[in-house]
């Protein structure tokens, strides 16, 4: 999975057409809101730009992590391709793997679903520190983090199945 921003009546959809410039993905995504507009309900989320409305939908979440980062010796995940200036705190208890599609989740920002996506070469490279306890058929039960085994929580789980029965992802 790629993350990409793109016009959605663009013809070709590629890297070429794609917006990279940081300042304005930053300014994108730190507006994004849930669509309560009343208007264009195929698109269930918005980032206003003063009068503008930019209606967004994607694949599963607005929100997707693509990179793990230290800043002041603490881990971040970051989202929206802006590097440091958008991140949460990662916390590996709270990782989360949904159990149809095996994508990996984490809490994200609380008034936007408060969960995010993992993407997936993110996703691979953790994956490689899931354990399952009670075998590979269920969810991971812990993470190795820095030589701790670290219990997983699932607490964004049942924010998924809210948002999956909502059609918000």
């Amino acid at each position: 999975m790629i993350m990409e921003l793109f016009l959605d009546d663009a013809r070709i959809k590629n890297f070429t057409s794609c917006y990279k410039d940081k300042t304005f993905l930053k300014f994108f995504f730190s507006r994004i809101r849930i669509n309560e507009t009343g208007c264009h309900e195929d698109f269930p989320y918005i980032s206003p730009c003063g009068r503008e409305r930019n209606y967004i939908r994607c694949d599963d979440l607005p929100i997707v992590f693509t990179h793990l980062i230290y800043k002041d010796a603490n881990p971040y995940l970051t989202y929206g391709l802006a590097g440091d200036d958008l991140c949460v705190k990662f916390n590996p208890n709270e990782l989360t793997m949904y159990p149809d599609s095996g994508r990996v989740y984490h809490p994200g920002l609380e008034d936007l679903n408060g969960v995010g996506l993992v993407c997936s070469n993110l996703a691979i490279e953790f994956s490689k520190y899931f354990e399952f306890e009670n075998g590979e058929e269920s969810l991971p039960t812990h993470f190795r983090w820095n030589d701790e085994k670290i219990i997983l929580q699932n607490t964004v789980l049942s924010l998924l199945e809210e948002l999956k029965r909502r059609g918000r992802s």
